[in-house]
Order: C-alpha cells, then structure tokens, then sequence
C-alpha cells in the first residue's frame, strides 16, 4: 500500500483486488468457533480488523469497527466528514479490469464534493477519516458496556499486538479493574501481558487464536467453565494457561 506507484489506474486494480478479496471473502473459521461460543449469550463486539468478517456474522448493532471498514470509502484528502458505499464501485473495476493490471482511468474513484481521489475509509494506510461514522463505533461500544457495568460481564481480548494496545487491550483492562463484576481473558501467541491489579480478575492463554477457539468449542458443555480452563499458573506478569 506504500509503494510509490506511477500509474493510478494501475495502483487502483490493485487496490480494487485487495479490497474484493476481503469483501467476497467466506467466514473463516475462528469466526464460526467463536460464534458457537456466543451462542445464547449477550455480547458485543469490538473489532479492529477493517475486512468485514465480523460484519458477515452479526448485524451492525452488534460491532464497532473502531479502524475503519473496507466497504466504505472516504475522500483521500478528507476535504468532507463523509463515507460512501465501496462495494458496488470495487465490483465494477474488478469486472472492467478483467485479466489486466489496470482500470480504466475513468473510474478511478473520487470524492464527491473535492473531486479529488477517494481512499478506503481504514486507519493505517493515508488520512483515516476520524469523523461521525468513528463517533457512531464508538458510541454503540459505549453505550453497550454502560448498560452491562452492573453485571457479570467478561471481557475476551483476541490477538491484539503491542502496535495499537490503546483501542482495546488497554480499555478492557481498565474496565476489569473498574467494573466490580467483570473478568478479562486474553489470547496471544506472542504476548501474555496481564497487569498485577486485575491478576485476581482475569488470565491470559499464550496460543494461536485458531487453535484456542476450536479447543474451546470441543470443550464447551464439558464440564469445564466458559469452555476454557482454568489450569492457569502465575508468573511476573501476572496469571498465564499453558498452550491448548
């Protein structure tokens, strides 16, 4: 996404291929093992992967996308607070493009009020539009653990790396530690960072996400709480499960 390219037309059927790839892509299956372990249950979803996995599973009441979503777009220049449907405009570069390796010129995708070029509405690649539809994802989150802060409510983090701990890892913490009835785990393959004050509240389970959930899955109804197990042992960061 940061190559310098030269021809427009050329950088956009890459980009139109990317972003098709993740919008027509099937549900892959940690999703459907984490699915099976809602089932029944309340639960929100605080998401943020920008290639509309989660969006395929559950309607929009139920997500925040808290980096952006790729079926939207935005004006590169962010000239407007605005967003507009990708999906249809994605579909027909891919079917002008062809076999080629580029779009026709004409349909390069542009802002509606600058004339200027669009850009996916996603963090991490240009100028993310930090505008309503962010507010609107964080307020559905917000207002979702406002009305659980009385109740039993268990914060599952998954997979979030050192790069950007401040979106989820960070708040689930905090709100372990505020809440009087919440429990957090978290699931890395890398990372088992868990803070002392929430050491008595939470745990952590150093193992691929995959691996993790369809363990879980075959264990739920089996005895075992939450279908996770509490074999956990304590070390300086805080209470560690061994590999699934």
């Amino acid at each position: 996404m940061f190559r310098h390219w030269n021809d427009r037309a050329a950088f956009w059927a890459f980009l139109a291929t990317f972003l098709h790839t993740t919008l027509t892509a099937p549900i892959r299956a940690p999703y459907h093992d984490l699915d099976a372990l809602l089932k029944g249950k309340d639960f929100f979803v605080i998401t943020t992967n920008q290639d509309t996995q989660f969006i395929k599973l559950y309607p929009e009441n139920k997500v925040a996308e808290l980096q952006g979503d790729h079926r939207f777009f935005q004006c590169a220049s962010c000239c407007q607070d605005d967003t507009w449907d990708a999906v249809q405009p994605v579909e027909d570069m891919i079917r002008a493009m062809g076999d080629g390796i580029k779009i026709p010129k004409g349909m390069i995708p542009r802002c509606p009020h600058c004339g200027g070029e669009a850009f996916p509405w996603v963090r991490g690649y240009g100028n993310f539009l930090q505008g309503k539809k962010y507010e609107e994802q964080y307020e559905k989150a917000s207002s979702y653990i406002a009305s659980q802060k009385d109740a039993k409510i268990l914060f599952i983090e998954l997979g979030v790396g050192r790069m950007t701990p401040m979106f989820i890892q960070e708040p689930f913490w905090q709100l372990t530690m505020g809440l009087p009835h919440a429990r957090y785990i978290g699931v890395n393959n890398q990372f088992d960072f868990l803070p002392r004050q929430i050491e008595d509240k939470g745990m952590t389970i150093l193992g691929d996400i995959a691996e993790v959930l369809t363990a879980a899955v075959k264990k739920k109804g089996g005895g075992v709480r939450n279908g996770l197990s509490g074999n956990c042992r304590k070390n300086q960061a805080g209470r560690r499960c061994p590999d699934p």
